[in-house]
């Protein structure tokens, strides 16, 4: 999550106007509706699949932004101690800079997702512009892996129309999250962020952290990973199982994708 936009709540308002310039005036309804489901209180309550709610005695781990070879081995690391796997939502970007670190991921047992490609707020681009992001991170994580990731979450959280078309030529299920840590932020600390997850935390709910500060307050990474004992015990001690995404009962489970380089969108 970009620290310009995310140091500030992303104003509705100015997103919407802004639009205007990227998507045709008759379309721009349909392309901001989804805007809705950034309000999180809204989303948990009337949007269950996509805030990521699974079943009640499973939390679903989940980590933006990666992956970063300064940061990203240390929460492998701590994971594998404590013997946890998540799924990890990758910037296309990212994992073409690091390939041998994206089969690391995958070798320890982690749920591959994707990110897009460049974090970029989507309600500002078009079709073909969104499909080509999503797309070519698709593509990227399918060749290195051998596996086409099937779960996609926006930059921001911020869906759009197009978003949801593309995601759904591209086979990919959109997923946000229930609870947070406010981890990119200058001034996290391991104990602001395990005290800002636990505020939200319940069983089935799905839980952002991020493994990189690529997007982030340099060094913001720390904070999460100091919170991250915590947190797990936190869920220890309430009597929920910490697994990923495709433990959670969410989405439902669905065959293996071939790896199948996408067609432009004309």
């Amino acid at each position: 999550m970009t620290r310009s936009l995310m140091t500030r709540p992303l104003g509705t308002a100015s997103l919407l106007t802004a639009v205007a310039a990227a998507v045709p005036a008759a379309l721009a309804a349909a392309h901001c509706a989804p805007v809705v489901s950034t309000f999180g209180p809204l989303r948990n309550r009337v949007m269950p699949r996509l805030a990521g709610k699974g079943r009640a005695d499973h939390v679903a781990l989940t980590f933006d932004d990666g992956p970063d070879p300064k940061s990203t081995p240390s929460f492998l690391s701590l994971l594998a101690t404590r013997r946890v796997q998540a799924t990890f939502f990758l910037l296309g970007s990212q994992a073409h800079r690091s390939p041998g670190l994206v089969r690391e991921i995958t070798a320890a047992g982690h749920e591959i997702a994707v990110h897009g490609w460049a974090h970029r707020p989507l309600l500002l681009r078009g079709p073909r512009a969104t499909h080509t992001d999503l797309a070519r991170a698709r593509d990227t994580v399918a060749e290195i892996t051998g596996r086409a990731p099937t779960l996609f979450r926006p930059p921001y959280g911020v869906m759009s129309g197009s978003a949801h078309l593309a995601a759904r030529r591209l086979g990919l299920t959109p997923v946000l999250w229930t609870c947070w840590g406010e981890d990119w932020t200058a001034r996290a600390t391991p104990e602001s962020v395990h005290r800002t997850v636990v505020t939200d935390l319940y069983g089935g709910g799905t839980v952002l952290l991020h493994d990189s500060d690529c997007t982030s307050a340099p060094g913001a990474w720390r904070s999460a990973l100091g919170a991250l004992p915590r947190i797990l015990d936190t869920c220890e001690e309430r009597g929920y199982e910490v697994g990923p995404l495709r433990d959670h009962e969410f989405p439902p489970p669905r065959p293996a994708a071939r790896v199948r380089r996408a067609a432009p969108v004309g």
